[in-house]
């Protein structure tokens, strides 16, 4: 926005009788407090997402009583400023930041002017784990009702979309006959079934039609290039794009529909040579392709799956030759992080094109319960390369894949190390990639000597011994490591479930000597409050009385 939509902006929110849920005036001459910027971030970011409005406004330098601007110099070092968009997107859900944080200069002084985007289709927006609304012009926890709506919104799944003016003539034939082998592969037991379908009632059986009728996921994996306007506005596009490390282009294509052959087209395009390097201990080199085949076409059907297709955008591979790869879809991860889909077992509970995903299942194009997203680290971890790296901001993921040894001794310790957990490697790696690590991290790896060298500034240390046989390190990583909050939240259940109800210093005495070592006595508090918050805004638990004599209880519903 430039400088006179911005003054028509503010100059109409000045005119409005009150504050809305969707934008807040705030005096701020001097400062502001990080984490109630951080709440009002969320709040805003929920109710514009409520209200169906793109984004909401935080104004500083604004009277909230009498509209006067007195100015504001939050922040006037443009750099500090625009720091604030990694500092809010640390702590929040996906890692969600301000659209652009504007500053504008009126005779009354400096006003900036925070737009911040609506909480993602099904994402409520949290900060620091705790998730917030407005009740008129009241910051407050965002309700269970507020909450629901906004999770609710998952359910209705875009590409389940019936195409009306679609018939089975508008799907590619090629790609039909690809499906139907690659169905078979995944049932075998239905192999000879199978052949004796016609292709309407396959693709009902295979779940890519609806009672014979053509749906937005036939289109998008079957359909045929010209086919592809029945989508419309969205499009099913893959951009492949080669450059050389100066990022200099060389070549590129673009595939469209139907892009169950489009993906192996891309496959195709990828230069993947083989990488050869010494490994410790032998005078001959280790000889491997670049890249492994499974961690391409992962990747590649990860961002057909889930794309935000309602977006219009393409999807991306760039090829940075003899280097890496990045696979780039639009749409925010709706996991949350990474590492929630790598370390539990459980699957998501919801998927944003789930009928997509679910057809592309039984075409085996991807895995379920995210079990590919771990392969795709584990088969990095047994070439001894750099783990995957993800990259959730801007409502997009971008994963790269690096096809080389990027820190030797990285690839030595791995060598030496083969017991080394997943948990651990992914911190290991973050070392390798110059990347911050937590404190907790920081002592454990340099307890287990795998590290060294000052805060920021951490190396892999190149005095490594395998640690397989340490048995006294393996008990320490648990006691530094502690458990996951899903682990807690079932012990806070189970007790209240048991004994009717719980105060804070049973919850205390329950929880402290379980969380992990590494943090102060006053984190792990925090840590219980977080927890208890948490269960409380998912409708699970509910808190009675007042003061030291409330008691945590279950929600009737919910015993």
């Amino acid at each position: 926005m430039n400088n006179t939509q911005l003054k028509l902006t503010l100059d109409h929110l000045l005119t409005l009788p009150a504050e809305t849920e969707v934008f807040e005036f705030k005096e701020a001459k001097n400062n502001f407090d990080f984490t109630k910027l951080g709440e009002y971030f969320s709040a805003l970011a929920n109710e514009a997402n409520l209200k169906k409005i793109d984004h909401a406004w935080l104004i500083f330098g604004v009277k909230d009583k009498g509209r006067g601007i007195v100015g504001s110099s939050f922040r006037k070092n443009r750099a500090d400023l625009d720091n604030l968009k990694g500092e809010i997107a640390n702590r929040t859900t996906n890692r969600i930041t301000f659209i652009e944080i504007h500053e504008l200069l009126v005779p009354d002084g400096r006003v900036v002017m925070f737009q911040i985007p609506a909480a993602p289709r099904g994402i409520p927006v949290a900060f620091n784990g705790h998730y917030f609304g407005r009740d008129g012009e009241e910051l407050s926890a965002l309700n269970v009702n507020e909450f629901e709506r906004i999770r609710n919104q998952a359910k209705e799944d875009w590409s389940a979309g019936i195409c009306p003016d679609a018939g089975l003539e508008d799907l590619d034939p090629e790609a039909i006959v690809l499906a139907r082998k690659n169905f078979k592969s995944m049932f075998p037991e239905k192999a000879a079934e199978v052949d004796a379908w016609n292709d309407i009632t396959f693709l009902n059986k295979a779940k890519i039609t609806i009672k014979d009728k053509i749906t937005r996921t036939a289109i998008i994996l079957l359909g045929r290039e010209e086919a592809e306007h029945f989508i419309g506005p969205a499009v099913a596009k893959i951009r492949w794009i080669l450059k050389d490390l100066k990022n200099q282009e060389k070549d590129h294509e673009v595939f469209s529909c139907p892009l169950l052959l489009a993906a192996d087209k891309v496959f195709g395009k990828i230069r993947n040579l083989k990488y050869r390097y010494l490994q410790e201990g032998t005078l001959f080199p280790q000889e491997t392709l670049r890249y492994e085949a499974f961690v391409i076409r992962e990747a590649l059907n990860n961002c057909i799956a889930h794309q935000d297709y309602a977006k219009g955008g393409r999807i991306n591979v760039v090829e940075i030759e003899d280097d890496h790869l990045v696979f780039t879809n639009y749409g925010s991860f709706i996991p949350g992080s990474v590492e929630k889909v790598v370390f539990e077992d459980a699957p998501e509970e919801y998927y944003r094109n789930r009928f997509l995903a679910n057809a592309m299942f039984n075409l085996k194009m991807v895995e379920t319960a995210g079990g590919g997203i771990k392969k795709m680290f584990d088969f990095q971890r047994q070439r001894l390369f750099p783990m995957p790296d993800y990259d959730l901001s801007d409502s997009k993921v971008k994963v790269v894949v690096t096809g080389k040894v990027l820190d030797m001794e990285f690839a030595r310790t791995l060598l030496r190390n083969p017991a080394l957990t997943l948990e651990q490697i992914i911190t290991l790696d973050k070392v390798q990639k110059r990347k911050p690590i937590s404190d907790p991290e920081a002592m454990h790896l340099r307890n287990m000597g795998l590290i060294e060298g000052r805060k920021p500034n951490f190396i892999i240390s190149s005095k490594v011994v395998s640690l397989t046989s340490n048995g006294k390190l393996k008990a320490q990583y648990i006691k530094h490591r502690g458990f996951d909050d899903q682990h807690y939240k079932k012990m806070i259940i189970e007790y209240i479930k048991k004994f009717k109800k719980a105060s804070r210093k049973d919850i205390d005495l329950l929880l402290t000597d379980k969380l992990p070592e590494v943090i102060s006595e006053k984190q792990k508090k925090n840590k219980i409050t977080n927890l208890l918050s948490a269960l409380r805004i998912m409708g699970v638990i509910s808190n009675i009385g007042v003061g030291k004599k409330s008691l945590w209880v279950m929600v009737k519903d919910k015993i």
